[in-house]
């Protein structure tokens, strides 16, 4: 659909994206494939033909646990990484094609998790924050200083702080930091890849609202990935789940949250403790459920549906059928053999 129902046109899209990662060889496998005796190159593969839409100045929550390609998917969405098959669209035309390394268009920026890994420890504040603006055209060098104190003060720091290093800030600091760099690149896409997963909780606050903040004044496109559906919730308008390198469901926040319809996603939120208040007016708190089993491993998937080793309502088919991406309502997606019969008749999972 190039339009959702609320009129906005789509601004990112990936179309059947995938991603393969070749592993190297050790050099006994080296030495066997010289004699003629070596096997197949292994290879991972991290995305599997993933379809994504986002539409103009909304947010896309990316969900899923550690391991499941969330990240490898966000670095082609934001031109960093090539597609092994597949496209990356950005208003319509490419960002990157299979095999292409060219450097990332300035209008998609990607915020990382760590930032005290993705800022130069021997850079001063102010250098980090100007050297993209002055080597893309943004900024002369008179108005660096200026600029760079501009794009620090909308995020909750002061001008001062400029000459100084990212070793003398605190992590909910450099990533406030890092969010600068970002936006005085002037994008009009911003890639969020756990953000908030190494600050404090006290400190997740702040910067989710700071985001919410930027999004609405600068009518920001974001793409969040996260691996906690209890953090993307108040955040995004539209949420993707993702599974072992497959995108399993994709449906608004409010649907998904309210109604769930994968097991996976049923299970991530079962994973995530909840308040709930009742009509007496007491709290009761919803303790988290770990989702059963391990994730496996990416260098050997299960066949069939990726979730039926750990899926409570699997059945023979889910081991030998890959389900195929669903619509289950206007808006809802959903790649599940057993979708339909895990919704009773009240409507709720």
């Amino acid at each position: 659909d190039a339009m959702n129902p609320s009129g906005s046109p789509i601004h990112l899209e990936a179309r059947a994206v995938s991603r393969r990662f070749e592993i190297p060889q050790d050099l006994g496998q080296r030495i066997a494939g010289w004699i003629g005796a070596g096997g197949d190159r292994r290879a991972v593969q991290a995305v599997e033909r993933a379809d994504l839409q986002v539409h103009r100045g909304k947010v896309l929550g990316l969900v899923g646990e550690s391991g499941c390609g969330k990240s490898t998917l966000g670095r082609m969405l934001a031109g960093i990484l090539p597609p092994s098959d597949g496209q990356v669209l950005l208003d319509g035309q490419p960002v990157m094609q299979p095999g292409d390394h060219r450097k990332t268009t300035a209008r998609v920026q990607m915020i990382f998790q760590d930032p005290f890994a993705s800022l130069d420890p021997r850079m001063r504040i102010g250098e980090a924050i100007a050297e993209g603006p002055l080597v893309h055209g943004l900024v002369t060098r008179a108005e660096a200083a200026a600029y760079v104190a501009h794009w620090l003060q909308r995020v909750g720091l002061g001008a001062d702080i400029a000459q100084r290093f990212p070793h003398q800030f605190s992590g909910g600091q450099r990533q406030r930091i890092a969010i600068a760099r970002a936006l005085a690149m002037q994008p009009d896409t911003l890639i969020c890849d756990e953000p908030v997963a190494s600050l404090d909780v006290s400190i997740q606050a702040q910067v989710l609202n700071l985001f919410l903040q930027l999004k609405t004044e600068l009518s920001l496109t974001m793409v969040f990935i996260s691996h906690h559906l209890g953090v993307v919730r108040h955040l995004c308008d539209r949420v993707a789940v993702m599974y072992l390198g497959r995108i399993v469901e994709q449906a608004p926040a409010a649907g998904l949250y309210t109604q769930p319809l994968h097991p996976y996603t049923r299970a991530l939120l079962d994973s995530v403790p909840h308040l709930d208040l009742q009509a007496t007016s007491e709290a009761v708190v919803t303790l988290p459920v770990p989702i059963r089993g391990e994730l496996p491993s990416p260098l050997d998937p299960p066949p069939g549906c990726h979730f039926h080793l750990r899926c409570p309502v699997a059945e023979a088919r889910c081991r030998e059928q890959a389900p195929a991406m669903e619509r289950a309502g206007t808006d809802h997606r959903v790649a599940c053999h057993r979708w339909q019969k895990s919704i009773t008749p009240s409507g709720q999972p």
